[in-house]
């Protein structure tokens, strides 16, 4: 698979050899400032085309991308109970458990929510 910078190696190797690239079926034409412009424009969309579909690709196989929570599972469990009990402001907290106030505020949000979800009734069709 050829990367952008693959491609511009080889039209630069074509550029050195005194000759110039022209495309037969798009208006490319290496020779000219703007079929330069026009080579390396649709080489990055067809890289970042690439990256979007590797990346689509990662996530259907199960990868988790991104940053790694800052919080376990148990710690997360830990602030609700903390916090329920009412052993410590988020402030308090968020020093505890070495994480920003937010974070602490998101993890009980995200407890509240998914509390009201599973106490909503859900009205069934006769």
């Amino acid at each position: 698979m050829a990367s952008v910078y693959d491609l511009l190696f080889t039209l630069e190797a074509i550029t050195a050899a005194g000759a110039g690239f022209r495309s037969l079926t798009e208006a490319v034409d290496t020779t000219t400032a703007a079929g330069r412009l026009m080579t390396q424009t649709l080489g990055a969309f067809a890289e970042f085309e690439r990256a979007m579909n590797g990346l689509a690709h990662a996530r259907s196989a199960g990868r988790l991308l991104g940053r790694r929570p800052s919080l376990t599972a148990p710690q997360r469990a830990e602030i609700i109970a903390k916090a329920e009990s009412g052993q410590g402001s988020p402030s308090q907290l968020a020093s505890l458990f070495r994480v920003s106030r937010s974070t602490v505020q998101r993890v009980l949000r995200e407890h509240r929510e998914s509390q009201l979800t599973k106490a909503k009734p859900t009205l069934s069709k006769p």
